[in-house]
């Protein structure tokens, strides 16, 4: 039935380019648009995307908030697997699909290419649905981000829904709906997370991650931006653009971008066989004219868990050497963990000079104030950039705090990594997106 569904949204998709009113969209959308909320109710800020899922008795679209990993290889939240569903059969409150036996080739599939692998996970099993059919079910292995341990939920024909756009406007009557395979696990599974935000969305290369499950016109390319602050969200665009932030409502986004590859899964990151995150090269790191080599095989990674940037010792050690050289006015306070370097400072904050993470071909992505000096307390300050120690790897993970209110574009049709650096240097912020619903005429 999903498959119907999702092949009856994608010819709708190629019947409105070409013929406009006779289908929900009176002109072509470019992209599909999401809030992003930051969270920090926990022991690490986490961003949200919100978006919109079928309540199996109303048949209602209703929000739900994911984690955005763009690492994990599956989107799996809280929800049960039920076969035969009819209006009634789901549980109050809860929301219900419909389960992937574990006959069918997708199970062995994702045990196989995209289970997550350790020695503590359980061996993954097939169950048996409580419906008087008695199909077997698809229990896969994924890696709890708050917990770092193994939860098995099990794989479901899912369906999450977004709301179209010009890259200016959301669209109040246009939807874009998609059909990954996803998992459910039990509420207890997410009971570490965030208030109110219910599962993990996959956002990596693999093949069950959200971007996969896009069709024309939307090609498989998505933007993140993170908000600073809670009480504003940012946003999240599927599709290549174009993209706009007020107040400059006439200038794409895209033309703040600089573009360097993407590196998926590169051959010298080896302990990690099973990661579909993305990587980039990074040459040297620039401070105020001084260049840090970074050493040829060492290898950088995008992480949307890891809090603030970790550099490996050696790398680390120059960065924080260089730094407080070029900081020496400014006074010293002592350490908050987990930085190493931090400055008495006053509730209006400092200024220091950039840091740049220079890239191939002459790019450069420019680090500045607001992304690289955490402000602790109204006295104390630290550099946003931590010790990963004389061992890790990936040598460099480059982590939440620098990519907030910097427009950040995953174009995995080219393999290529989109960056606009401090969005605040040119007068807007991730904040900054309209989400006022517009008819769509």
């Amino acid at each position: 039935m999903y498959l119907i569904l999702q092949l009856l949204v994608i010819i709708s998709a190629f019947i409105s380019l070409e013929h406009g009113p006779i289908t929900v969209y009176a002109k072509p959308y470019t992209s599909a648009v999401a809030s992003v909320n930051k969270h920090t109710d926990g022991a690490k800020p986490l961003y949200s995307v919100q978006m919109l899922t079928t309540y199996i008795n109303t048949m209602e679209y209703l929000p739900g908030n994911f984690l955005i990993d763009i690492d994990a290889p599956i989107i799996w939240h809280d929800c049960i697997v039920q076969e035969n569903m009819y209006h009634g059969s789901c549980p109050p409150n809860t929301l219900c699909t419909s389960p992937v036996s574990c006959e069918e080739s997708e199970c062995s599939e994702v045990r196989t290419f995209y289970s997550y692998k350790n020695p503590s996970c359980p061996p993954e099993i097939d169950g048996y649905s409580s419906s008087r059919w008695g199909s077997c079910t698809c229990g896969v292995n994924v890696l709890n981000p708050m917990t770092s341990s193994c939860d098995q939920p099990l794989l479901n024909y899912d369906e999450f829904t977004l709301r179209t756009s010009d890259g200016r406007n959301v669209f109040s009557n246009g939807n874009y709906g998609t059909f990954p395979k996803a998992a459910c696990a039990p509420s207890s599974s997410v009971a570490s997370f965030p208030a109110n935000v219910s599962g993990v969305m996959a956002f990596s290369s693999s093949l069950y991650a959200f971007p996969a499950s896009s069709y024309p016109p939307l090609k498989r390319t998505f933007a993140l931006c993170f908000p600073s602050k809670t009480s504003a969200p940012g946003v999240l665009f599927l599709g290549a653009g174009p993209y706009y932030l007020l107040p400059q409502s006439n200038v794409d986004v895209r033309s703040y971008l600089s573009y360097t590859p993407l590196l998926t899964r590169p051959d010298s990151f080896d302990t990690h066989p099973d990661s579909f995150g993305y990587f980039i090269r990074v040459n040297s790191i620039l401070i105020k004219k001084r260049s840090i080599s970074v050493p040829a095989n060492a290898t950088t990674k995008l992480s949307t868990m890891d809090p603030y940037t970790t550099l490996r010792t050696d790398i680390y050690n120059s960065v924080v050497r260089r730094f407080s050289m070029v900081t020496k006015r400014l006074r010293p306070a002592k350490p908050v963990a987990p930085f190493g370097l931090c400055f008495s400072t006053s509730t209006n904050g400092l200024r220091v000079p950039d840091i740049d993470f220079n890239l191939p071909d002459g790019k450069k992505w420019t680090i500045s104030t607001a992304n690289s000096i955490k402000q602790i307390t109204s006295e104390v300050a630290c550099l946003a950039f931590v010790d990963g120690g004389a061992t890790s790897e990936p040598a460099i993970v480059i982590g939440t705090f620098q990519f907030e209110d910097n427009f950040l574009v995953f174009d995995l049709v080219n393999s290529t990594f989109g960056f606009s650096s401090s969005l605040l240097r040119k007068k807007t912020s991730c904040s900054n997106f309209n989400f006022t619903l517009t008819y769509n005429a």
